[in-house]
């Protein structure tokens, strides 16, 4: 550690962004000061995307989701989630 970060009393939140828009870390912290921290329960973030497929193909998706009582969205996901990992 570089030096000490004296934080002063924050009335409000205003005060307090104000604060840490005006300091740099790097003045107080070095690499070695941090540790390695993991969250396993975090989501991963997912992203939209679009593809195209055979019509009977989302039919059959959504008779065989509706079977099992899953959306057909997270069906297909699990298929391909066991696809990647054969």
């Amino acid at each position: 550690m570089k030096k000490m970060l004296k934080l002063p009393k924050f009335k409000n939140e205003d005060q307090e962004r104000n604060f840490w828009s005006k300091t740099d870390l790097g003045d107080y912290l070095e690499a070695s000061d941090f540790e390695h921290a993991s969250f396993p329960n975090l989501k991963p973030t997912s992203r939209s995307i679009s593809i195209r497929i055979p019509e009977f193909m989302l039919v059959r998706l959504k008779e065989k989701a509706n079977e099992i009582n899953v959306p057909y969205q997270s069906l297909i996901k699990t298929y391909i989630k066991t696809g990647l990992m054969m």
